[in-house]
């Protein structure tokens, strides 16, 4: 995802993904629950929610895209810097983050975790 603004348009194709806010800075939400955000310390990457097993995955194999601070040590996000390539892989990984917080049915509906 080069930009913020890539990360908004291959999240709110989604659905039920909403624009929102978190600690009062632009975020993706399903269901009240943040998907993806602003709130990274640099301007050049987000924030991504992602499963603590994959987390260390991404960490492991692509710290140049993938990343933490201490405050994200222990937490189920990583920090993505942005970037025109990997965008399958980040938005591969959006999608998970949406099945982490759909609803049973749309879980049913969309089929096995991405």
């Amino acid at each position: 995802m080069k930009d913020w603004d890539a990360v908004v348009a291959a999240g709110l194709a989604l659905p039920g993904v909403e624009h929102g806010t978190s600690y009062g800075r632009p975020a993706l939400k399903k269901r009240g629950r943040v998907i993806a955000g602003t709130t990274a310390p640099d301007q050049g990457s987000f924030v991504l929610h992602v499963d603590a097993e994959e987390k260390q995955i991404l960490l492991d194999t692509d710290p140049e895209r993938f990343w933490q601070t201490d405050h994200y040590v222990g937490w189920p996000a990583v920090l993505v810097r942005y970037g025109p390539d990997r965008d399958d892989r980040v938005a591969l990984l959006l999608r998970r983050a949406w099945w982490d917080r759909a609803t049973v049915a749309e879980r049913k509906a969309a089929g096995d975790r991405p």
